[in-house]
């Protein structure tokens, strides 16, 4: 067994010891499981949006689109920041006055129901295709640390029991105590791996001197294109508004202040990470001109001192599982929440929501375990995905800050109409008028929110924004 095999398996009993730990604490009622008892303080605020946030996409992502077009791959995660930035000055206490635990729930009860059905299964479709998404980058990075007992299609197995496991043992309080690890690791592994490459291969001017003329691969800008990156901040501002899993970090602060201070820090912590995965692809494009780029960044770090390249694969693979313990606990927050309690088993009790909770975790994660395998291109597909959520942005900012423009059918509505205009953008080239769906999304969500407002009068909300159990 080589030494770096050795060090992730170390980070994987790690993993397993802290949710162990943190099972005691989520112990008792589904509060404590899904929420952690509404108890996170700033600290595991933080390293929570960063895990979710820096994750396969933004690591292994960001370094395959770099070894393609250069350095402005990094502006992905510098639109995550900027997006949970806005989250933590924007609607953070909005959502806390609210007292919810899901986004449907807040449909459910300012919406119609059909508004509401709409928005359970359309945040699920999300996550699971996000979710699905990590499965791709944790298979790579094992696949490529070691080639000669993992497949990428093994690797993705191994990833799945690991994130599916560290889950179900201690919800969201595992997931946000294994962040520390997670977050330390990644930064750490990163930055590390980043210095070391750029003095192999001489300094940044070496660096230069050995790339591509044709590509501007050390340009901030050129090369994803100002409207690419436009684009970018657009689809993930949009994203943090109202995808749940980013909502449900926030309503497990133990406060306002908490949820608001959390997201701020973390969002400042991620404007710089992407550029040095960015790095670390167009290094690799220098030294390995001729691989495949979804292997850039895991190739380039086994050429590396083999502690070294260890805690960095470590650090890789510690991305994925924050992200995905966050997104697949959310989604079966949402199933159990959503569909379990108020469909299925109106009348559960504590201990079996809680175990209705679990047994969602174990299927879901299997269920976009299979869903990966048929996916490519992580950024592309991701941000197709993701474009859905200007739907429930348009209907949350609304919601919160113009309530006299919402109708009862306007969830309903604005929802449909943005599962329209994402088919009709991938079937019919023609409605592409803009340089991205989600410009076209917030078009038409925002119009339709409005013409439900302009002609259905009779639709008007009945209840305000104060918390009804309240």
């Amino acid at each position: 067994m080589n030494i770096a095999f050795s060090i992730v398996c170390l980070y994987i009993v790690l993993l397993f010891m802290i949710s162990y730990y943190a099972k005691r604490r989520a112990a008792g009622d589904a509060a404590n499981y899904v929420l952690a008892g509404r108890q996170l303080t700033t600290p595991l605020i933080t390293v929570s949006i960063v895990g979710l946030a820096v994750g396969g996409a933004s690591t292994i992502g960001v370094a395959e689109q770099a070894y393609k077009v250069g350095l402005s791959a990094g502006w992905y995660t510098t639109a995550w920041g900027l997006g949970a930035i806005a989250m933590g000055a924007l609607v953070a206490k909005k959502y806390r006055e609210l007292n919810i635990t899901t986004i449907p729930e807040m449909l459910g009860r300012y919406y119609d129901k059909k508004g509401m059905i709409a928005g359970i299964a359309c945040q699920i479709l999300i996550q699971l295709v996000v979710m699905s998404l990590q499965y791709i980058a944790g298979g790579s990075i094992l696949c490529a640390l070691m080639p000669e007992i993992f497949t990428l299609t093994s690797g993705m197995l191994t990833s799945a029991v690991v994130f599916i496991g560290i889950t179900l043992i201690g919800g969201m309080w595992s997931a946000s105590m294994s962040n520390i690890l997670n977050v330390s690791l990644k930064y750490i592994g990163i930055i590390l791996a980043t210095v070391v490459c750029v003095h192999r291969v001489g300094g940044m001017e070496n660096l230069k001197a050995r790339l591509p003329a044709n590509v501007p691969y050390l340009d901030f800008i050129d090369g994803v294109g100002i409207l690419g990156i436009v684009s970018w901040i657009v689809v993930l501002v949009t994203v943090n508004l109202s995808l749940q899993s980013i909502i449900q970090i926030s309503l497990g602060a133990r406060d306002v202040k908490t949820a608001q201070r959390g997201f701020i820090i973390g969002g400042l912590m991620m404007l710089p990470i992407g550029f040095v995965s960015a790095l670390m692809g167009v290094l690799a494009k220098s030294m390995f001109p001729a691989m495949s780029p979804a292997l850039a960044l895991p190739k380039i770090i086994m050429s590396l001192d083999p502690l070294l390249a260890g805690i960095t694969l470590a650090a890789l693979w510690a991305a994925d599982v924050s992200t995905a313990c966050n997104l697949l606990l959310s989604s079966a927050t949402l199933f159990s929440q959503d569909i379990y309690k108020k469909f299925i088993n109106p009348h559960v009790s504590e201990p079996h929501f809680v175990v209705a909770t679990k047994s969602a975790v174990v299927i879901l994660g299997l269920f976009t375990l299979t869903l990966a395998m048929t996916i490519s291109g992580i950024i592309s597909t991701l941000m197709i995905g993701l474009s859905l959520t200007a739907a429930f942005s348009v209907i949350v900012l609304f919601t919160l800050f113009a309530p006299g423009l919402c109708r009862k059918n306007s969830a309903f509505y604005t929802i449909l109409s943005g599962v329209v205009v994402l088919i009709l953008w991938q079937t019919t080239p023609a409605v592409r008028i803009f340089p991205h769906v989600i410009y076209l999304e917030w078009l038409a969500c925002c119009t339709t929110f409005l013409l439900t407002y302009a002609f259905c009068p009779s639709q008007k909300l009945q209840a305000g924004l104060s918390n009804p159990r309240e």
